[in-house]
């Protein structure tokens, strides 16, 4: 896991912090302990002010250094915005916002005052404000072998707030969500060469030290199961494939449990079917959907979610060989339906086929929602702001997108329907596994749908959203994580009240 900015927490401020950021509004108002600092400056507030137009609008700052008057070698300013539009989602982006300022200025320690001109933050804000600045804190830097210099090391932060007790029970109920999508993030980043299956499935065993059940099933099981759509996949590659089934048991004894699967090809050269050579890199995170869903379980575990919850990522590699699946093999999946395939990079729902076959026949869930980096065509939809969410039920989808908006892991409801599933047809089986670019991430669902029976269902296609992110308030990586905070609120709302 990358390392974390150390925290630490006051109520009170020190008369001999070094660097101080407090937070101000539109009319360069702050909380009272910010107002009493700028109270004690003699006229170099007043001066920076007016020299840099600075307006206390969100996302601004002001750096003054050796203020006069004060102790402090250095007072920032941070730009919150009114204070009565200052909601969680402004106090995460302010959150990330503040460590980037910092990292910035190439501080080493700084203490922020959590406070308003609308008075001190709430304990859930504050948690917000520090879940941002954790976030924004990561960076995959496991294979620079250049020595750093101390100054790009994580910023150690101290803030300050009137109920810092209840802001530490607040922060370590978010603190195991913010693991949990360092966990993602980092999976997605590593190397191809160093996470193979039988790797990615250890790093899902460690999660056994926090009350995780987690069961490894190997290419044997896997054969005696019947999972013959996913073994398929998997047979071009000299690394075996593997399934985990990951249990949280926080829920009451007998609740059916949620399932989670996430679609986990730890390398995708397309098969067969071979991709362009150029980018053909990024598909070491074609497991992004299992990176989140192992992040999801984190966050559960760490936080002890009264939920009784089912992971399940399938886990293999697609490669070209002489022992390769081809285009007109006719497939045999778990559930005994046929598919004849026409594309072997289009391989991640053979593999979700049959594992969303085994979650709704052997735990008989109250929904199943799997994450999936399955099509590109998604990204051309809808780009890297939203992923697409396909659903045979409308409770959850609608509340999919309602924990998406608060979340800002947004999703985007696409259609479905009969005069699209005509599109797989085949001429040769019951179904083939791609219905051409035309609604290609549309005919990929409904592929998906034909294995899920009468059981509540979506598939969230996160191609766009989860590999080369877009540079955020909260997230400078390649790899956004995203999920783990989008299905632990659906969570928290469904079953935690």
């Amino acid at each position: 896991m990358a390392a974390a900015p150390s925290l630490s927490f006051s109520k009170t401020l020190e008369a001999d912090a070094p660097v101080v950021v407090i937070l101000v509004d539109p009319d360069n108002r702050a909380g009272a302990t910010g107002n009493a600092l700028i109270g004690q400056t003699t006229g170099g507030f007043e001066r920076a002010v007016a020299a840099t137009g600075f307006s206390g609008k969100p996302g601004s700052f002001l750096d003054i250094l050796a203020p006069a008057g004060l102790s402090a070698g250095r007072l920032i300013l941070a730009g919150v915005g009114a204070a009565a539009e200052f909601d969680d989602k402004a106090a995460l982006k302010l959150g990330g916002q503040v460590y980037g300022k910092l990292k910035e200025l190439k501080v080493k320690a700084a203490t922020v005052v959590l406070e308003t001109s609308g008075g001190p933050l709430s304990p859930e804000l504050g948690a917000e404000f520090l879940l941002g600045l954790r976030l924004r804190a990561y960076e995959f830097d496991k294979y620079k072998t250049a020595k750093k210099d101390e100054a790009t090391g994580p910023v150690a932060v101290t803030v300050v707030a009137e109920h810092s007790g209840k802001l530490k029970k607040a922060w370590a109920e978010v603190e195991p969500v913010a693991d949990g999508v360092v966990i993602a993030r980092d999976l997605v980043h590593e190397a191809p060469n160093a996470l193979g299956p039988q790797e990615f499935a250890a790093e899902a065993e460690k999660l056994k030290k926090l009350g995780v059940e987690v069961e490894v099933l190997g290419e044997k099981d896997l054969r005696k199961i019947g999972m013959g759509a996913l073994l398929a996949v998997a047979q071009g590659s000299v690394r075996p494939p593997r399934v985990v089934v990951m249990k949280w048991n926080g829920g009451k004894d007998g609740d059916r449990p949620a399932v989670f699967i996430g679609k986990g090809l730890v390398f995708d050269s397309g098969g067969i079917s071979i991709k362009p050579a150029a980018g053909m890199e990024d598909m070491k995170a074609d497991m992004g959907g299992a990176a989140a869903v192992t992040g999801l379980f984190r966050a559960l575990a760490g936080r002890k979610a009264k939920v009784n919850a089912i992971g399940l990522l399938g886990i293999v590699e697609n490669m070209p060989d002489g022992g390769s699946y081809r285009p007109g093999d006719i497939l045999t999946s778990l559930s005994g339906q046929t598919i004849e395939v026409v594309n072997t990079d289009a391989e991640g729902r053979l593999v979700l086929a049959d594992v969303l076959t085994y979650a709704a026949d052997r735990f008989k869930p109250v929904f199943m929602i799997n994450l999936a980096t399955l099509t590109g065509a998604i990204g051309v939809a809808l780009g890297s702001q939203m992923a697409g969410l396909f659903s045979n039920d409308d409770q959850l989808a609608g509340e999919l997108v309602k924990a998406g908006e608060d979340t800002g892991e947004r999703l985007w409801r696409m259609p479905m329907g009969p005069e699209y599933d005509k599109l797989i047809d085949s001429r040769f089986a019951d179904m083939k596994n791609s219905g051409g670019r035309s609604a290609g991430s549309i005919t990929a669902a409904q592929f998906l749908k034909r294995f899920v029976g009468e059981t509540p269902w979506a598939h969230l296609d996160i191609a766009g959203t989860a590999m080369s992110s877009p540079e955020t308030d909260i997230n400078r990586a390649w790899a956004s994580g995203y999920g783990v905070r989008l299905l632990d609120r659906l969570v928290r709302t469904r079953f935690e009240g």
